[in-house]
């Protein structure tokens, strides 16, 4: 994925595009994806929607389009900036969608869905780092570099835990010296 989206939302009642922090008491704490970065509570009575769980409605009733991979291709196509935002007229955004995603469902997907496409890539790309695609070799080499970091971690575990239960029986030994010594 180009774009990591899982920890993204998009959030009932409240403009813009938040990243989620942690759940709390009474809602999700949130921080929004802008200059200022605030963090605020987002209720539990607003609708959180993960930006990894979305899709676009195509043609085939059976199959939609994610929307990590709606922005792939915007990104593919236009780089990280769009060329149109939600104050663009119907006929440009309509004719980006085409642009994008050519079978995308005209009936099902509204133009304010396609202005919310707009806006969300323009926050993402501004805010979220896109991420080149890794070669699946490239990918089993890292795998391979970081399993031998985790052996040597666990063996320090090990070390740390022998050297704990040690001090462990020398202050034992002591507080049995300790003992006798008062009795």
């Amino acid at each position: 994925m180009p774009y990591e989206l899982q920890e993204l939302a998009a959030i009932s009642g409240m403009p813009g595009l938040y990243r989620l922090v942690r759940a709390a008491r009474h809602g999700v704490l949130v921080e929004s994806l802008d200059e200022k970065a605030t963090r605020t509570l987002a209720p539990a009575r607003n609708k959180v929607s993960l930006l990894s769980e979305i899709s676009i409605y195509t043609q085939d009733p059976e199959e939609t389009v994610p929307l990590t991979e709606a922005f792939e291709r915007i990104y593919q196509k236009h780089g990280a900036s769009a060329p149109v935002t939600s104050k663009s007229s119907e006929t440009e955004l309509t004719d980006f969608m085409a642009s994008v995603i050519p079978d995308y469902d005209r009936d099902r997907v509204y133009l304010s869905d396609i202005k919310k496409l707009a806006s969300w890539f323009g926050i993402v790309s501004k805010h979220v780092p896109y991420q080149e695609a890794v070669a699946p070799a490239a990918q089993e080499a890292e795998a391979t570099e970081e399993a031998p970091k985790a052996k040597r971690k666990s063996a320090k575990a090990d070390t740390d835990e022998s050297a704990e239960e040690a001090g462990t029986e020398e202050t034992d030994a002591t507080a049995k010296k300790s003992r006798k010594k008062a009795e």
